[in-house]
Parts: C-alpha cells; sequence; structure tokens
C-alpha cells in the first residue's frame, strides 16, 4: 500500500538534504520527481521543461523500496541515481527519499509551488494518481514526454537485442536524407531532432546559449583507428567558446547508458583542472573578481569537450547490439551534463595527432581518460596524446565499474522481474529463448575479442 501525502513527512532536522527550515515558497522555485532510473534524455528533457518554469528546480528521487513496491525493480541504485540528477545542468538540488506519491508538505518544506509531470499518467501501487494531492491544491504543470526514449524502450533492447535503433550517418538523419519513414517524414524527424540539439545545448537558466555541438566527417578507417585523418568539423549548434585562460580539455568515449561511471569520470577531469588550476593561480585574491570584470562572470580554469563515438565503431569493437543507445541519445545524454562544454559527435575511437591539432577550439592542454575499458583492446587509442605529452588517466572511483555492459547483466539477472514490470506497462514478455540468445551473442563477442 502507498502511503498518503500526510505520513511522509520528516520530523524537524531530518530532512534527507539541507536545507532543514522551510523555504518560503515561492512560484520560480519547481518541484519535479521520479524514478530517474538510468539516466536518459528523457529525463533529462523533463528536467529542462521543468527549469524553464522557474529558476530553481528541487528533484525529488525516490527510493528503491518505494520503486519497488509501487512500479518494479530499479536498475540503478539510489545513490547511482542521485549522481545522474546531480550532474544534470538544470537540477539545482536532488531531494534523495521523495514519496513516491508527490506530498504537498515535502515541496512545500523545499519552497517549490509548482510540480512538473510529462503528459503520462504515473500511479502508485493502488492505482491512483501519484500527483492527486498537488492537482487539487492546482500546483501541477504539464509538460511534453520527450518522445522516442524510455527506461522500459531501452531494457526492450536489451532483452530483444535488436539493432534497428542504430544510426548511420547523425548528420544525414538530421538534413532527413536517412531512415526508413518516407522523406517527408524524415525531414519532419530531422527538424525535431536538430530542435533538440539546440534545446539541449541551453545553459542552466535555460534561456541563453550553453554547450557548442559539433560533428566530426572522415573515412570509416579514421573512425576506427586504421588512418591517421584530421577529418573536418561542422558546427551544428553554436555555444559558448573557450574563455581567456581556460585550458581546453578533451575526453572521449561511446557513453552508452550514460550512467553514474561516466558521470564520475567527468567530474573527476573537473576536479583535476581545478586542482591544476589552482596550482597556476586561478582562485588568488582578485582572480576573480578581475575575470568578472574583464568578461561578465567568472568561470572555471577548464573547457571541457566530450567527443561521442558513432555506432558502427562502438559495434564493431563490442559485438552484440551495442551500443544499447544510438549516437543521437548518447549525444544528448552527454550535451545536458553540467561537466562539459562542447560535444563533438562521430569523434574517433582513435585520436590521432591530426585529429586533436585540428580540433575546434585549438589543441587541447590535456587529453584524459578513465581507469577502465568497456571495450577490451589490443592496442593504445591515446598513443599520440602520449606522445604529445598532454595524456592524464582518472585514478580509481566508487563508480568505475558501472558501465553498459554491467547494466545489462543486472537486467539479465533479473530478468523474470522486468519483464513483470514490461507486462505491467503493456510490454509482451521476450520469453527464455531470446534470453538465450543474447547470452549467447555476449558469449561470441567475447570469444571474438579474445582471440584478437
Amino acid at each position: 500500500m502507498a502511503a498518503d501525502s500526510s505520513t511522509q513527512v520528516p520530523p524537524p532536522g531530518q530532512w534527507p538534504v539541507d536545507p532543514q527550515e522551510d523555504v518560503p515558497v515561492s512560484k520560480d522555485r519547481v518541484w519535479i520527481d521520479g524514478c530517474f532510473d538510468f539516466s536518459h534524455h528523457g529525463h533529462a528533457g523533463a528536467m529542462l521543461q521543468a527549469r524553464s518554469r522557474g529558476t530553481e528546480l528541487c528533484v525529488g528521487i525516490h527510493s528503491d523500496e518505494d520503486i519497488l513496491a509501487n512500479k518494479g525493480p530499479t536498475v540503478m541504485t539510489l545513490k547511482e541515481r542521485v549522481a545522474a540528477v546531480d550532474a544534470c545542468r538544470w537540477a539545482t538540488l536532488s531531494i534523495p527519499h521523495a514519496p513516491y506519491v508527490t506530498s504537498l508538505p515535502w515541496i512545500s518544506h523545499y519552497g517549490c509551488h509548482y510540480v512538473v509531470h510529462g503528459d503520462d499518467i504515473t500511479s502508485d501501487s493502488n492505482g491512483e494518481d501519484c500527483y492527486r494531492f498537488v492537482k487539487a491544491a492546482d500546483r501541477f504543470l504539464v509538460v511534453k514526454r520527450t518522445p522516442g526514449i524510455s527506461t522500459t524502450d531501452l531494457v526492450g533492447r536489451m532483452l530483444l537485442c535488436t539493432r534497428t535503433h542504430f544510426i548511420r550517418s547523425l548528420t544525414k538523419v538530421l538534413a532527413g536524407e536517412e531512415g526508413s519513414d518516407s522523406p517527408e517524414e524524415r525531414k519532419v524527424i530531422g527538424r525535431d531532432m536538430m530542435q533538440r540539439l539546440k534545446d539541449y545545448a541551453l545553459d542552466e537558466t535555460t534561456r541563453a546559449p550553453g554547450p557548442g555541438v559539433w560533428s566530426w566527417a572522415a573515412s570509416v578507417a579514421a573512425r576506427g583507428h586504421e588512418a591517421e585523418d584530421g577529418g573536418s568539423f561542422s558546427n551544428l549548434v553554436a555555444g559558448k567558446q573557450p574563455r581567456p585562460g581556460q585550458h581546453v580539455v578533451y575526453v572521449d568515449g561511446g557513453f552508452d547508458l550514460f550512467s553514474s561511471g561516466h558521470i564520475e569520470f567527468l567530474r573527476k577531469v573537473v576536479e583535476a583542472e581545478e586542482e591544476a588550476g589552482r596550482a597556476r593561480g586561478w582562485y588568488d585574491d582578485g582572480a576573480a573578481t578581475r575575470r568578472v570584470a574583464d568578461e561578465g562572470e567568472d568561470y572555471g580554469p577548464a573547457y571541457i569537450v566530450a567527443g561521442v563515438h558513432d555506432d558502427e565503431v562502438i559495434n564493431r569493437w563490442k559485438g552484440v547490439n551495442y551500443p544499447i543507445m544510438n549516437i543521437f541519445e548518447r549525444g544528448l545524454c552527454v550535451l545536458q551534463c553540467r561537466y562539459i562544454h562542447t560535444v563533438i559527435f562521430s569523434a574517433p575511437f582513435t585520436p590521432t595527432k591530426a585529429y586533436l591539432t585540428n580540433l575546434p577550439h585549438r589543441t587541447p592542454h590535456r587529453v584524459y581518460h578513465g581507469p577502465t575499458a568497456f571495450m577490451p583492446l589490443t592496442y593504445d587509442p591515446y598513443s599520440a596524446a602520449r606522445e604529445m605529452g598532454i595524456f592524464r588517466e582518472v585514478g580509481a572511483h566508487d563508480f568505475q565499474g558501472v558501465n553498459a555492459e554491467q547494466i545489462v547483466q543486472r537486467i539479465m539477472k533479473s530478468r523474470e522481474l522486468y519483464e513483470e514490470r514490461q507486462r505491467v506497462k503493456g510490454v509482451k514478455g521476450i520469453g527464455e529463448e531470446a534470453v538465450r540468445r543474447r547470452e549467447e551473442m555476449e558469449r561470441e563477442a567475447e570469444r571474438k575479442r579474445g582471440s584478437t
């Protein structure tokens, strides 16, 4: 049974995050809540729309236990889900253990007048509307649900091993030149996707430009690792440029099922650059005042450029139906992250010297890589960065084992529970045969990697 809102108010001093004292309620402060299970761009899209309704966004995150009681098992732990929300550029405050049935005392305590939710209906274990109390109080706002993506969709891709989500050329899809739909429908889809890129490239206020978006084009050989090619860059969305004194830093990856492992890597890159900035006087007395006087605002010591690999490149190395998210979906996940300043789609798997010295924002001061490799390799893709003396590794961290492969394994381990969750949503079960097929494909991919 789901508890009603009156039973879920913490005692004084025991709210899950500060402030512990009630905050004056303001229409500029907005609340959104949910499971936020392995983060995808639909979650970010909801937070983007919610933040645009005010100047601050409080994000309530349900506990593992409440989600299990009302909906089914989570894929990610509460700690992992909080990390994902914390990383969203539009979230002001993450509030774990928020009640599954949205509570007026909770939103009022954190000073929020309105609650925002998508245009779908969310019910508790009793079949009642989770937003019934805020609706009755006329404090509910509806935003559009992001089409074409959901946790349920992604779980289905994992269990069914489908590849229909792959994109061969993102630039052609955006131009309406690729896809199985009619020419007219392709153009509409391309325009919608392009608009989503522009929306996700907004800054933390949702009212000004934020990260830039680029695409890189080169031969198939260069996108893998067989050729040295600087390629060419195309600007898709204009964003903020590096500011005076900032060091340009490059990171890359597949970022599939964008999760706490990717997020913590990016956060640690920022942390390392802040430490380096401290060593070069970035935080000395008066430095921030001078930046504000010269540039109109203060800013950090690093400008992070994130390259995202093509579906074809990832699948060549990992096999099965990886990546589970296509390049557009993965790129949007990276684009919404507060730790990056520019995204480059179709970045090469091996960043050669020709590529690095041809980057739109100048040759990077450093190239970072994380402590784990999702794709076991027989060569070093960062040899050029090492030879240039700009390669750095991020050390071990709590989420270093969280990647797409582990998330898929979690799903497979608890397949029956997830299938029940799918059935509750009206999704047909996949059966034992499909599960065996996925397991065989994973083993075959592992054998191929072991033989190279």
